[in-house]
């Protein structure tokens, strides 16, 4: 059934009226008003972190850094398991819960040297019992 404005019209939005949405101005302005807010709260990155580096053999040091840190996390845990193992007869449960273990560190460890993220601190607390830096 056709609207109160004639047979070819079917209501009061559509392109002929102008009150029907939002303007493109509207728009373009939420549009800037968002970005400059997620631009203040996302984190400057500090001229003393490290950076990843993007050139050739500097680019291959880095990767073999983190592949060695986290190859020396699992390795820890396994000889750790197999001596528990050794010396507690509990074959092969301590092998398997410390190769875990490893695993679980060397990934901490790859991330720290990434810098994804932030080193463990001691908080030693002030006199009035909050803890600072």
């Amino acid at each position: 059934m056709a609207g109160s404005n004639g047979p070819g019209q079917t209501g009061g939005s559509g392109p002929g009226n102008p009150q029907a949405g939002p303007r493109e101005d509207d728009l373009d302005k939420r549009k800037r008003v968002l970005e400059a807010a997620i631009a203040a709260r996302r984190p400057e990155r500090q001229p003393d972190e490290p950076k990843a580096p993007t050139s050739g053999m500097a680019g291959m040091g880095y990767a073999l850094r983190l592949s060695s840190e986290f190859i020396a996390g699992v390795v820890v845990g396994v000889a750790i398991g197999w001596i528990v193992d050794r010396l507690a007869g509990t074959s092969p449960f301590g092998l398997i819960v410390f190769l875990l273990l490893g695993f679980g560190a060397g990934v901490l460890n790859v991330l720290r040297s990434a810098g994804r993220i932030a080193e463990h601190t001691i908080r030693k607390p002030d006199g009035d019992g909050s803890a600072q830096k």
